[in-house]
């Protein structure tokens, strides 16, 4: 195990952070119900707009990480966005993304076709009533949420002022319509206004190609967007390769050359902790009954490792596969993550599919590309009854029964929509009939070893992972 680890350390001293941020941020899309790749493909857009604009070095660096991390908040509103629609907030935000929120007959379409979908009459009629009363004060809460938060994560992850800046004013625009402040003009920072810019191009462009896109551009220019900004956008669209990068296969590639090469940041172990702490943040604020799960589950993991005797090295590795288990619940509806009742077939479907994400995003960068696997095999079962791949005892690491283990003591033991928490003494009686079928009998002894100390370990990393605590 410690040549294994050797070999990752290299690879830590060797990968920059912006290929971390960019291969995360793919999380980040599933979130907001966007195709993949629209962070990259929206960076891609914005780094060409500020190196026209003449931008230096140190601002084009913020830009970069502005738009990467645009959406770090966007986990946060979006059981309050079912809540006041209830229905598929990714499908809120989705089609949300190409409403002109400066007109209110475009605002009052899409609240009557997108409230309380499938539900009855008088609960669609509610929702419509309550929304047009009040959707100015809600919008501004919503937006608020999302980008205080987004820009929490950018100082919990060491970026300077402005980039956090640049994710706050994401939402404000050029003529003093936007939120959550209202600011106008050049009150609202470069970064964020061309991030803003270059968001919409990516979701016109990807609903109805380049002529969509150029359209939305010019009905939005000194509305939405900075004359300057979209004269910038005039001129290097025009370039021959501009529109086909957002398309090529290997956009993530061109988009790690945009950084400037004397603002690149080679990371180091505790850079990656951080990452993996910060990330935790996005997942478990997607629903209030998963906040503090991956801490936690972090928490039993390293008590579990600890107690096996697992090399320090490897458990701090593995800490970050527990932070990150459940990265893939970012694209699961939390219509379906906060139901209190029984899930349907296609429902289930849906929880069981964030595990096959959660290895897919993990294996986009080379560092994670063992752990991707050992994280999103997490529900699989010794008996083979398991998902995504089914696979049987044989074919599971030991450091994904641990995670295994850490994860159903977690589930049980936590608030659920559908029940109460259930007392630890209880909760280990229950997990024990799963000994030798869902769960490792010697992963289960290690976490039962442990658990007069794993209390207050899990207290602390909960409490170091709340908002604003660093």
């Amino acid at each position: 195990m410690g040549s294994i680890y050797a070999l990752q350390s290299t690879a830590v001293e060797q990968i920059s952070l912006s290929a971390i941020i960019g291969s995360l941020s793919y999380a980040l899309d599933l979130t907001e119900g966007l195709p993949a790749g629209h962070s990259l493909r929206s960076c891609w857009v914005g780094m060409h707009v500020g190196q026209r604009m003449g931008m230096d070095s140190q601002e084009l660096s913020h830009l970069y990480y502005t738009i990467l991390l645009k959406d770090a908040g966007c986990s946060s509103n979006a059981a309050r966005l079912f809540e006041l629609y209830g229905t598929d907030e990714r499908l809120i935000k989705r089609d949300f993304k190409q409403v002109d929120s400066d007109s209110l007959m475009h605002l009052g379409r899409f609240v009557l076709s997108h409230a309380g979908i499938g539900k009855s009459l008088h609960e669609r009629v509610t929702r419509i009533m309550n929304l047009a009363q009040n959707g100015n004060e809600f919008a501004t809460e919503l937006v608020a949420t999302r980008c205080e938060r987004g820009a929490s994560i950018a100082r919990q992850l060491g970026f300077d002022d402005e980039v956090a800046a640049g994710i706050r004013c994401l939402d404000e625009h050029w003529n003093g319509h936007g939120k959550p402040a209202r600011l106008a003009g050049t009150q609202i920072p470069l970064n964020a206004r061309i991030a803003l810019l270059s968001q919409v191009i990516d979701v016109f462009h990807s609903a109805g190609g380049a002529a969509l896109a150029l359209e939305e551009v010019g009905k939005r220019s000194g509305s939405w967007f900075d004359p300057d900004v979209v004269n910038a956008f005039n001129e290097v669209e025009k370039q021959h390769d501009f529109w086909s990068g957002l398309t090529d296969d290997g956009l993530q590639q061109k988009v790690s050359l945009l950084e400037p090469e004397s603002r690149v940041i080679r990371i180091d172990e505790d850079r990656l902790d951080t990452i993996a702490e910060a990330f935790a943040q996005v997942i478990d604020a997607k629903s209030p009954y998963t906040y503090g799960h991956s801490s936690r589950v972090a928490a039993y993991t390293l008590a579990v490792a600890n107690a096996m005797g697992l090399p320090v090295a490897r458990q701090r590795w593995l800490r970050r596969g527990a932070l990150l288990h459940d990265i893939g619940k970012l694209g699961v509806s939390n219509a379906v993550l906060d139901k209190p009742g029984r899930l349907d077939a296609d429902e289930w479907e849906q929880v069981k599919s964030h595990a096959a994400h959660s290895e897919q995003i993990l294996a986009r960068m080379r560092i994670f590309s063992e752990l991707s696997f050992v994280a999103g095999a997490h529900h699989e079962r010794l008996d083979g009854k398991g998902y995504p791949r089914g696979l049987i005892a044989a074919h599971i690491p030991l450091e994904t029964r641990i995670i295994t283990v850490a994860d159903i003591f977690d589930a049980i033991t936590a608030d659920r929509p559908y029940r109460g928490p259930i007392p630890i003494p209880e909760a280990i009686a229950i997990m024990e009939k799963e000994r030798g079928t869902a769960i490792d009998g010697d992963c289960l002894d290690a976490l039962k070893r442990s658990l007069p100390g794993l209390d207050a370990g899990a207290d602390q990393a909960a409490t170091r992972l709340q908002p604003g605590v660093s």
